[in-house]
């Protein structure tokens, strides 16, 4: 069981219902507003428990509850096929993030967050050396993880070998010499978007396993972006790209 925390991330999980929710807590004197209004009633909906509860138990959790916190079932993780099984359901190309060993929770989150905003069909992560699916996670993804299908692999290269014999092209976001400007490259059709870490960016081996790949153009004085900034550059260009489709 986890506890969520954050009005956003808790509203969508009861909203979404892919997970079994427990209780759900509430500091004494939060602050009304129509978010917690619709937590509330969604809580009662699903006959989830409410508890009022002093403040402190709540900042024992996280200094970023905003006065709620909810006790649920692990993320529930999905696997390649389902997301390909998405994309196929809604007669969509694959649209596919795949993020190699992402560490930070905050990048993830963010990530998450624009996937599900140009309507990918779901994250691919590995799991070791990788941040989870973790309450900090969903906060920072504003509750956009409750809508989007992730799936957790051992193996990322082998991921790719699967993704590439259902015709997904694979590309990989690293600036080196040989790879295309965002902009000038086709980001139509079956597509997975390989993101890096923080430090290292997309490694060798899923570099060597990608069909392409890109770069954005920098033109001041920093030679990079932070992960989930790059990122989300990348999936909106796609999905302009695909919008013209």
């Amino acid at each position: 069981m986890e506890r969520l925390y954050g009005r956003h991330a808790v509203h969508e999980c009861l909203r979404a219902g892919r997970r079994a929710a427990h209780r759900l807590l509430i500091a004494e004197g939060a602050r009304q507003s129509p978010t917690l209004r619709d937590i509330v009633t969604l809580a009662e909906g699903r006959r989830v428990r409410i508890e009022t509860v002093q403040r402190q138990i709540l900042d024992a959790i996280s200094d970023h509850t905003h006065g709620v916190a909810l006790e649920a079932a692990d993320y529930p993780y999905a696997s390649i096929e389902a997301i390909l099984q998405l994309a196929r359901e809604r007669s969509e190309p694959p649209f596919i993030l795949v993020l190699d060993t992402l560490q930070d929770p905050q990048n993830f989150g963010n990530l998450i967050r624009t996937a599900d905003a140009v309507g990918a069909h779901g994250i691919i992560i590995a799991e070791r050396r990788s941040v989870a699916v973790t309450p900090a996670v969903a906060s920072a993804s504003s509750g956009a993880v409750e809508h989007l299908l992730i799936a957790r692999v051992v193996n990322l290269a082998r991921a790719l070998d699967e993704l590439k014999q259902k015709d997904v092209w694979i590309s990989a976001l690293q600036d080196e010499p040989r790879a295309q400007d965002i902009y000038q490259a086709d980001l139509h059709g079956a597509l997975a978007l390989v993101v890096g870490n923080e430090g290292d960016g997309v490694s060798r081996l899923l570099r060597d396993k990608s069909d392409f790949l890109l770069k954005l153009p920098m033109r001041g004085h920093i030679e990079s972006l932070n992960a989930s900034v790059a990122g989300a550059v990348a999936l909106y260009e796609a999905l302009r790209q695909r919008s013209r489709i």
